[in-house]
C-alpha cells in the first residue's frame, strides 16, 4: 500500500468531505466523486481486502503491521472527512427541505435527470434486452413509490435495510445512496436523525445525540454489510453484464423520478419517534393544482442548476480519463 505522509492524508480528508457532501444530496455520487478525485480503484481494492485475516495478521505481526498491510490509515482519512460533511450538511439540508421544499425538490430532480443521461450513456450495446431491462426496473422503481410504505421510517429493521441499500453509492460512480433512501422513503428521516446527532452534540444534549447515535448505528451496520455483499456482487455484474446492469440502473432511476416530483399533495401522515406529524403517503400534482405558491420559475432554475452540476462532474471525469 501506498506510504503517504499527513499532509497526503489531509488531502484524502478533503476528497472525503466532497464525497460526504455528494452521498447527501440526491443525484450526486460519492463513487462520482472518488472516480474524479483518483481514488477510487484504492477505494474498491481495500474495501474488497477486508476480512477477519486483519485479527489474524495482528496476532502475528502486530497491530501495526496489520493496520498497513489493511491500508486502513487510508479509510479513516477518508471516511473521518465524509463523516463531518454529512453531520455538517444533514442539519443544512434538513432546514431546507422544511422551508424550501419545492426549490430543493426541483434541484433534487434536474440532478437525477441528468445522471439518467449520465448512466444511459454509457450502455454501449442497445438491443432488446437491455430495452426490457430499462423498461422493467422503471415500472419496479415506480411501484414502489407509488405503494404504501411496508413499514415506518423511523423503525429498526427499515434503517438496517436503507443502510444496506444505499452503500451502493459508495460502489458505481453514477448511482446515489441518497437517491436511494429517496425511493425508500427513508432520506428524510435520515437526515433528520442526522441532524439530530450533530445538534445533539454541539449542545451537549447526550441523550438526543446518543438515541440518534444509535439509530445511525443500525444504518451504518447495514451499510457495513451491504457494502461487502455488494462490492463483490456488482463487481461480478459489471464483468459479465455491464449493459444489463447499467439499463438496470437507469430503468430505476426514470421510475424513481416520481419520488422527487417536487409538487406534492399529502394524502396521510404519520408520526415519526418524536411524536410529530409528517407526511407518510404522498401524490403528485401538476404544477397549477398544487394547493399553494407552486414557484414554477424558481422550481425550473433550479432544476437547471441540479443538471448542470452532473453535466459539469462528468465533463471533469471525461477529462481526466483522457488525460
Amino acid at each position: 500500500m501506498p506510504s503517504r505522509n499527513l499532509l497526503q492524508y489531509l488531502v484524502i480528508s478533503a476528497k472525503g468531505i466532497a464525497m460526504g457532501a455528494a452521498d447527501v444530496v440526491p443525484g450526486v455520487s460519492g463513487g462520482t466523486i472518488a472516480f474524479i478525485s483518483g481514488i477510487y480503484e484504492e477505494l474498491i481494492e481495500t474495501i474488497h481486502k477486508l476480512d477477519l485475516g486483519f485479527f489474524k495478521l495482528w496476532r502475528r505481526g502486530g497491530f501495526k503491521a496489520a493496520w498497513s498491510s489493511y491500508n486502513l490509515s487510508f479509510l479513516l482519512a477518508l471516511f473521518s472527512g465524509v463523516i463531518v460533511s454529512i453531520l455538517s450538511l444533514a442539519k443544512l439540508i434538513t432546514w431546507l427541505l422544511a422551508t424550501h421544499p419545492i426549490m430543493v425538490w426541483s434541484f433534487f430532480f434536474g440532478l437525477v435527470l441528468a445522471s439518467i443521461l449520465f448512466i444511459g450513456r454509457q450502455i454501449t450495446g442497445w438491443n432488446l434486452k437491455t430495452i426490457i431491462a430499462i423498461v422493467l426496473a422503471a415500472t419496479f422503481a415506480l411501484y414502489i413509490t407509488l405503494a404504501k410504505p411496508v413499514g415506518s421510517p423511523d423503525s429498526t429493521w427499515f434503517l438496517f435495510i436503507a443502510g444496506f441499500v444505499a452503500i451502493i453509492a459508495m460502489i458505481l460512480p453514477g448511482i446515489s445512496g441518497a437517491f436511494i433512501l429517496l425511493l425508500l422513503g427513508a432520506y428524510a428521516p435520515v437526515m433528520e436523525t442526522l441532524s439530530q446527532l450533530s445538534t445533539g452534540i454541539g449542545e451537549g444534549d447526550w441523550g438526543a445525540a446518543g438515541n440518534a447515535a444509535l439509530r445511525i448505528g443500525v444504518f451504518a451496520i447495514g451499510a457495513i454489510v451491504g457494502l461487502k455483499v455488494f462490492s463483490r456482487t456488482l463487481n461480478w455484474m459489471f464483468k459479465h453484464y455491464k449493459n444489463l446492469t447499467l439499463a438496470v440502473l437507469t430503468g430505476f432511476m426514470i421510475g424513481a423520478l416520481n419520488k422527487i416530483w417536487p409538487w406534492k399533495k399529502v394524502l396521510q401522515y404519520r408520526r415519526n419517534h418524536k411524536g410529530e406529524e409528517v407526511p407518510f403517503i404522498e401524490n403528485s400534482v401538476l404544477p397549477s393544482t398544487y394547493e399553494g405558491d407552486a414557484q414554477l420559475l424558481w422550481a425550473m432554475v433550479f432544476c437547471l442548476v441540479g443538471f448542470l452540476t452532473i453535466y459539469i462532474l462528468e465533463r471533469i471525469s471525461v477529462n481526466k480519463n483522457a488525460v
